[in-house]
């Protein structure tokens, strides 16, 4: 008990400080939303001329296809666990975590790149939610780590491909990876505690965990 109390507090602060990250980093752009200091020295060391092939290579895993295939196959795994309320929870966090961003936290901040509204990048939510909510939920360590790995490879590289295309300034996606954080820790967060489960972490939390019953023989070994 006291270690899920503790797993729920270091959530919490993990939340918390993406939240306040989102929030803080408009407080930055200069009037009209134009790019920062951060994201003039970006866009020159990735963007010095047109969008180039490797541009579009390097912003491939936040592109939607890839995020959402990445996604079903991670329902997938929990459905093939069995793991039913794993695999409802992956796939409605990340696309609720894709509707905040688009409905409420672009007009919030207000951000216009081109014609669209650009902070937090919706890209980068998206495949962030994925990784997060997959990692929160997964209660194999190597999975857990193999996903953390390959998503943090990922983020770098969707963030120079969005600054080379020019897509985004790199606050932009900054912003998204902490919003995409904050909103998928919160939402796995609130389903255990709702359902009163804890079904990540060390295989002693997980709910298929056999409980022995009185007149149970032991196993021989």
């Amino acid at each position: 008990m006291l270690e899920q109390h503790a797993g729920v507090r270091i959530r919490a602060v993990t939340a918390t400080a993406g939240a306040l990250t989102m929030f803080a980093l408009p407080l930055t752009f200069p009037p009209g939303g134009g790019p920062t200091s951060l994201d003039s020295a970006a866009a020159g060391a990735v963007a010095a001329g047109p969008p180039s092939a490797p541009d579009r290579w390097l912003v491939a895993p936040s592109d939607a296809p890839v995020v959402l295939a990445a996604l079903l196959l991670a329902v997938g795994w929990f459905a093939w666990r069995r793991r039913w309320l794993a695999a409802v929870t992956m796939l409605v966090v990340p696309e609720l975590a894709l509707v905040v961003n688009t409905v409420v936290l672009k007009p919030l901040f207000d951000r216009e790149l081109y014609d669209y509204l650009a902070y937090p990048s919706g890209h980068t939510v998206h495949m962030v939610a994925v990784a997060c909510t997959f990692v929160l939920l997964s209660d194999s360590r190597r999975a857990r780590r193999v996903v953390t790995a390959v998503a943090g490879l990922a983020l770098i590289a969707a963030a120079a491909g969005q600054v080379g295309m020019g897509h985004h300034h790199l606050t932009d996606v900054i912003g998204g990876a902490a919003a995409g954080l904050a909103i998928a820790v919160t939402c796995c967060t609130a389903v255990e505690l709702v359902t009163g489960r804890h079904e990540t972490g060390d295989p002693g939390t997980r709910r298929d965990a056999r409980t022995p019953r009185p007149g149970d023989e032991p196993q021989a070994r």
